[in-house]
C-alpha cells in the first residue's frame, strides 16, 4: 500500500509540474509583444475623405398624364413597360354625355346662323324703307341692333361648340412624349372625375437612358459639396458593382425634420444599359478631399489603448477610457488632444509604436480620413515603422499584473 501511495504522489507531481510548465509557456508567450498584439506596419498611400447619403433614382423627365374631362375608362391601348411615341393614344373614356353636349352646341350654331340670317333681311329692309322715309330712324336702328346682337349670338355659339369639340377630343388620352409607361392608375371600367383637380392617370418616363438621384445631405457636409464633384453610389440590385455620376444640382430650399436640416443635392446619372430603375435606393459617395503620398495609419490603431494604461487609469482613481464603439478619427471621433474641438483637420491622436520589445505612446496629428485609413500631418512616426492595432486574446485573457501567490 505504501508503494502506491508512493506512485500516485509521484504521478500527481509530475502532473502538476507539467501543467505548471504548460502554464508558465502559455504566459510568456502571451505577454511577448509579437504573439499578443496586432500589429500593422506604417506606409505612404493616397486618402479620399467622402460624404455620403442615400437618395433615390428617379427618370430625368416624369411626364404624369391626365384628364380634362370625366367619364368611365372605356379602351386601354398601353400598360406597364409599353414604349410610347408622341401623340399616342394611350386610353379612351366614354364619350356619351361629351358628344351630346357638342352635339347640342353645335344646333345651338345653325339656330344662330338662322337669326342672323333673319336679322340681315330684317335690317335691308328697314334701310330700304328708311331711305323712302316710310319708317322711322329708330326703327331702323332696332333692326341694325338687332343684326348685331344675331352676330354676337352666333361666334357665341361657335366658341361653345370648339370648346365641346376639344372636350370631345380630349376623351382620347394621348402622350404628350416619347418614352416608357412606368405606372397605369386606372383600369378599364373605371371612372375618373376632373372636377376640382386633374386626375393622374398614367406616368411616363421620358428617356430612361438618363436619370437622376435625389439625395438629402446634411448641413455638416454641404459645404464641401460642389456642382459638378464626381459621385459613386450602389444600389441593393447590384452590391458588387459601382456606378458614377455627377452632381448636378444643390437645392437652396432647406428641409428641416425634427431639427436636422438637410439639402437635396441633385446627381446626374447615366444609363445606357437601363439597369438602374426608377425607384431605386441609392447610397452615394461623394470625394470630397484627397490627399496622395502621404504618411497613413489604419483607424483600428487610433482607437487601440493598452490594458496597462487602463488598468493604471484605474489605479489613480481616474474612470479608464472606452474603445469601445468609438468613432474613427477625423470624423469627431478618435483621441483629442491640444487640437480638441476642431474639426478634421489639425486633430490629434495617439498610437502605440512596438519598439525593442516594447509598447512606446506616439502623439500625431491627423488629417482627412476614408473611414480605414487616416492621413498623418506630424509627428514621430516613419515609414516602416509597426504599429498596434489590437490584442489577439484568442479566448485568452491578458495576463495580469499581479503574479501568482506561492502557498
Amino acid at each position: 500500500m505504501k508503494r502506491i501511495g508512493k506512485i500516485l504522489i509521484g504521478v500527481t507531481l509530475a502532473a502538476g509540474l507539467v501543467g505548471g510548465g504548460v502554464w508558465y509557456a502559455k504566459q510568456r508567450a502571451a505577454q511577448n509583444p509579437e504573439t499578443r498584439y496586432k500589429l500593422a506596419t506604417v506606409e505612404k498611400g493616397e486618402v479620399t475623405q467622402t460624404v455620403s447619403a442615400n437618395g433615390t433614382l428617379n427618370p430625368v423627365v416624369l411626364v404624369s398624364v391626365g384628364t380634362q374631362v370625366s367619364g368611365t375608362v372605356r379602351k386601354l391601348y398601353v400598360d406597364f413597360n409599353d414604349k410610347v411615341k408622341a401623340g399616342q393614344p394611350l386610353l379612351e373614356l366614354d364619350d356619351a354625355l361629351v358628344s351630346a353636349t357638342e352635339r347640342q352646341s353645335a344646333a345651338s350654331v345653325v339656330n344662330a346662323q338662322a337669326t342672323l340670317e333673319l336679322a340681315q333681311a330684317n335690317e335691308a329692309r328697314m334701310k330700304s324703307l328708311f331711305a323712302q322715309e316710310y319708317v322711322s330712324k329708330q326703327e331702323y336702328d332696332q333692326a341694325s341692333q338687332a343684326l348685331k346682337s344675331a352676330k354676337a349670338q352666333v361666334a357665341l355659339a361657335k366658341a361653345q361648340n370648339e370648346r365641346d369639340r376639344a372636350n370631345l377630343n380630349f376623351t382620347v388620352i394621348r402622350s404628350p412624349v416619347d418614352g416608357v409607361v412606368i405606372d397605369r392608375v386606372v383600369d378599364l371600367g373605371q371612372t375618373v372625375a376632373a372636377s376640382f383637380q386633374t386626375p393622374t392617370l398614367i406616368k411616363i418616363a421620358q428617356d430612361l437612358s438618363e436619370m437622376r438621384i435625389d439625395t438629402s445631405f446634411a448641413e455638416a457636409d454641404i459645404g464641401s459639396i460642389r456642382e459638378g464633384q464626381k459621385a459613386r453610389f450602389t444600389v441593393d440590385a447590384f452590391p458588387n458593382r459601382n456606378f458614377v455620376g455627377e452632381v448636378q444640382q444643390i437645392r437652396l430650399n432647406p428641409t428641416n425634420q425634427q431639427n436636422v436640416v438637410t439639402y437635396n443635392v441633385r446627381i446626374n446619372v447615366a444609363n445606357p444599359e437601363q439597369v438602374l430603375l426608377p425607384g431605386m435606393t441609392a447610397y452615394v459617395n461623394i470625394g470630397v478631399q484627397k490627399r496622395e503620398d502621404v504618411l497613413l495609419v489604419p483607424n483600428a490603431a487610433l482607437r487601440f489603448k493598452p490594458a496597462e494604461a487602463a488598468e493604471k487609469k484605474a489605479e489613480n482613481g481616474q474612470k479608464p477610457a472606452s474603445t469601445a464603439g468609438m468613432p474613427p478619427a477625423g470624423e469627431g471621433g478618435g483621441p483629442k488632444g491640444p487640437g480638441k474641438g476642431k474639426k478634421r483637420d489639425g486633430q490629434s491622436g495617439t498610437v502605440y509604436v512596438l519598439a525593442d520589445g516594447e509598447l512606446k505612446p506616439v502623439s500625431v496629428q491627423l488629417g482627412i480620413t476614408d473611414n480605414r485609413n487616416t492621413e498623418v500631418l506630424s509627428g514621430d512616426l516613419a515609414v516602416g515603422a509597426r504599429i498596434v492595432t489590437g490584442e489577439n486574446t484568442n479566448g485568452v485573457k491578458p495576463p495580469s499584473s499581479v503574479g501568482m501567490r506561492m502557498f
